[in-house]
C-alpha cells in the first residue's frame, strides 16, 4: 500500500479490513506491507516488484503525489495488480496522461493549479438532485464542496467492472476534485478505459485498462471499503485479492522454470 499516513496505518482502517475480508473470501491471508510515498521516486519504484499488487489509497494535498504517481506507472508497466481507491485513481489518470496520452505535465488543478493538462480539476458547477444549480470555487469551504454519500453509475459491459459490479454501480463518496471530461475522449483514444459514469453528471468513476494489456489494473473515484463486511467481502476486493493471487502464482510458475 502506497501511501502518505502509513505513520499511522489505522489511517487505512477501513482499506486493511476490506482487504483481510477479500482474503478470507479467497482463502489467503492478506499482507499488507506500507510505503511512504514521498520515498517513492522513479530511481527506486523498481522495489514495488517484490509485492503481488499494488494499492494507492485516498488523501488531500500534494505531498507525496510523485510517489503515487510513480506506483501507477510501475504497476501499469510491469502488469503487477492495481487498485487506485479516490485519489488513487486520479494519479493512475495522470500517469496515464502523461506518459501513454503524451499529455505532458499533466496534473491535478488541486496540485498544480497552473498545469497546462487540467485531468483532475475540480467541477465549479452542478445541478443537484432537487434541481438546484451548485457552485463552488477553489476557496470554498472544503467541507460544503465535497461529493459524499452514495451515489449510482452506470458500467460498461465488456469490461472488468461489469464483471465485477453488473450494470449499475452504487458506492460511497468522500472527494472533491473529478475526471476532466474535456480530456476523457483523449485518454480513451491513447487506450484508457472509463468503464462508469455516474447516472445524473457523467462524472468518471471507474478506470481500467483492457485485459489484452494489463492483467487487471483498476481505478475507481469512490470508497468501497465503506461496503465490506467479513462474511461476504465485497466483490472489489475479493477480485483484487483474487488478481494478487494469479500473479504471486504466476511469479512462482517463472521461477520454477527459471
Amino acid at each position: 500500500m502506497v501511501g502518505k499516513y502509513v505513520d499511522l496505518s489505522d489511517s487505512y482502517k477501513s482499506l486493511n479490513e476490506a482487504l483481510r475480508h477479500a482474503g478470507l473470501i479467497n482463502h489467503a491471508h492478506v499482507k499488507i506491507e506500507y510505503i511512504d510515498s514521498e520515498t517513492l521516486n522513479p530511481d527506486n519504484a523498481s522495489r514495488l516488484g517484490q509485492f503481488d499488487a499494488v494499492l494507492v489509497p485516498g488523501g488531500f494535498g500534494k505531498r507525496g503525489i510523485e510517489g503515487k504517481i510513480c506506483a501507477a506507472r510501475f504497476a501499469r508497466e510491469q502488469g503487477i495488480p492495481y487498485l487506485g481507491i479516490c485519489l488513487g485513481m486520479q494519479v493512475a489518470t495522470i500517469e496515464y496522461a502523461r506518459n501513454v496520452a503524451h499529455l505532458d505535465a499533466a496534473n491535478s488543478t488541486e496540485f498544480e493549479p497552473d498545469t497546462p493538462h487540467p485531468v483532475i480539476a475540480l467541477i465549479t458547477e452542478w445541478k443537484d438532485a432537487d434541481g438546484s444549480i451548485k457552485k463552488r470555487d477553489a476557496q470554498s469551504d472544503l467541507g460544503g464542496t465535497m461529493r459524499l454519500g452514495a451515489q449510482s453509475s452506470d458500467v460498461k459491459t465488456g469490461t472488468l467492472a461489469h464483471q465485477i459490479y453488473g450494470d449499475v454501480v452504487t458506492e460511497r463518496h468522500r472527494h472533491r476534485y473529478e475526471a476532466n471530461v474535456n480530456y476523457l475522449d483523449r485518454l480513451r483514444a491513447a487506450g484508457l478505459v472509463i468503464s462508469a459514469l455516474t447516472q445524473r453528471e457523467q462524472l468518471t468513476e471507474i478506470v481500467e485498462l483492457p485485459a489484452s494489456v494489463h492483467p487487471w489494473y483498476m481505478g475507481v473515484q469512490f470508497h468501497p471499503e465503506f461496503k465490506s463486511t467479513p462474511w461476504d467481502g465485497h466483490p472489489l476486493f475479493n477480485a483484487y485479492v483474487r488478481a494478487a493471487l494469479g500473479h504471486k502464482s504466476g511469479r512462482k510458475n517463472l521461477k520454477a522454470v527459471a
